[in-house]
Parts: C-alpha cells; structure tokens; sequence
C-alpha cells in the first residue's frame, strides 16, 4: 500500500500524472515555438510533473535507482522552471533559464512514463511498445537506442 492505494493503482495514477505531464508539456513547447504563453497548459505541465517525480519516490525501494536520480533531476530543472517564471517573471535571463530548464523537465519526463518501472509493475509495461501486445520490448529498446 502506497498513500492507501494498492501498488498497482498507485503506479496507474503515477503513470496518468507523468502522461498529463507530456501531453501538457508538448502543447507549450509548441506554445513556445508560436511564442505563445499558455498560462493554463503551463500550471497543468509544471503540477503534474512535479507530481510525477515526487511520486515516482514513494515506490518501495532499499537503493537508489535511475528512476530516483531522473526525479532528483527532474525536481531541479522544475524548481528552476517554477523560479523563473514565477517569481522573476522571465525577465532577463531568467527566460532562458525558464524555456531550457522546462525543456530539460519535460525530456526526463518521457523516460519516467516509459522506460523506469519502480515498482516492477505491469501496469508501465503495458505501455510500452512491444510489450502491449506481449512482446519482449526488443521494439522499444531499439527505439531508445535511436536504430
């Protein structure tokens, strides 16, 4: 039990969360591409990320794992995100700080959703490609290795 959830049902909401995050996430970059500011897809992007990552630490675990090292990551670049546009305003610098440091958020996001499994569920695992339909993932891993 995690929060009062089972395992699995934990996982599932932190899958929901981490894909909310990329879908909101691809709407502002192309937000920022149009140099539009999209104040509600932005809130929605940085909320749910950030919830992804802090979730992604309540899974049972007696080590330190890559999952954990992406969130820790992922928490900084959010923080720098969320100081930037928040509290400077993107004036100055702080824009570029702001546009690269959510890109960087929104990157380490996607292996979050897809590749790490902290809780060695299947509930990730249906989403991958090649495992949803029983595969062995050999499709995924090539897709991660860029071949």
């Amino acid at each position: 039990m995690i929060l009062g959830m089972s395992t699995s049902t934990f996982t599932l909401v932190h899958v929901v969360l981490s894909l909310v995050g990329i879908f909101a996430g691809v709407i502002v970059l192309f937000g920022m591409l149009s140099a539009k500011r999209l104040d509600g897809w932005i809130g929605l992007f940085l909320a749910t990320t950030v919830l992804t990552s802090v979730t992604g630490f309540l899974f049972p675990s007696d080590r330190l794992l890559p999952s954990h090292i992406v969130g820790i990551l992922s928490l900084v670049a959010l923080a720098l995100a969320i100081l930037a546009l928040y509290v400077y305003h993107l004036a100055g610098s702080w824009r570029w700080i702001y546009v690269t440091s959510a890109l960087v958020a929104l990157y380490l996001n996607v292996p979050e959703a897809a590749v790490l499994d902290p809780a060695g569920t299947d509930a990730v695992r249906a989403a991958i490609p090649g495992h949803a339909a029983g595969g062995d993932g050999a499709l995924h891993r090539r897709w991660l290795r860029g071949s």
